[in-house]
């Protein structure tokens, strides 16, 4: 009579299976399913007096968040001591460096595919209107259960001192792992 495999065995083998099925492209990943869209985002500086408005961003869930309640942000806004309006990751509020920012001269729509390497992660990044920014966030847990960031671009619209507010169009790709950044369904 043959060996038979073991149960553990058969449960390996049919994870990787069924993992080898979603996955549909050479990068591992699988198919993309959310398309790109735009959104007109606002914060409010984390020195602003009420702490009740939101003051970061979260990449992976493409929102805002409040830095009072929690510390899973890839980015905050706030003005420095030269009152200059400043982006900092979470790794420039010692979190953790594993999200980060990349300044670029690129146009916000010309920027079709987030780099892999360059980012700022351990300092605040000088921002004006019409910066423009790229982020990958930190590593997400998947729903293929591997762990990758999320990127997204963000263009700055405007910087209100008075209000302590920054106010940005971002473009988030929520298909994780994916870098495109072009609006509609992307391919990488």
């Amino acid at each position: 009579m043959p060996a038979r495999p073991s149960a553990a065995l058969s449960v390996i083998v049919t994870g990787f299976v069924l993992l080898a099925a979603a996955c549909g492209s050479s990068t591992g990943l699988p198919s993309a399913t959310f398309a790109n869209t735009v959104d007109t985002v606002s914060l409010f500086a984390l020195s602003d007096p009420n702490v009740q408005r939101p003051s970061a961003y979260s990449v992976a869930i493409k929102s805002t968040v409040r830095t009072d309640l929690t510390t899973a942000f890839d980015f905050a806004f706030d003005f420095d001591a030269q009152h200059r309006p400043v982006l900092y990751p979470p790794g420039a509020v010692h979190l953790g460096n594993s999200a980060g920012l990349q300044p670029t001269t690129a146009s916000f729509p010309s920027i079709s595919l987030a780099p892999t390497t360059g980012y700022v992660r351990d300092s605040a990044l000088v921002i004006g209107v019409d910066a423009v920014v790229v982020v990958q966030s930190r590593p997400t847990a998947c729903l293929t259960g591997i762990t990758l960031p999320f990127y997204g671009k963000l263009h700055v619209l405007a910087v209100d001192t008075t209000a302590h507010r920054l106010d940005f169009e971002v473009l988030v790709d929520e298909n994780c792992g994916y870098r495109g950044l072009a609006p509609g369904l992307p391919s990488q």
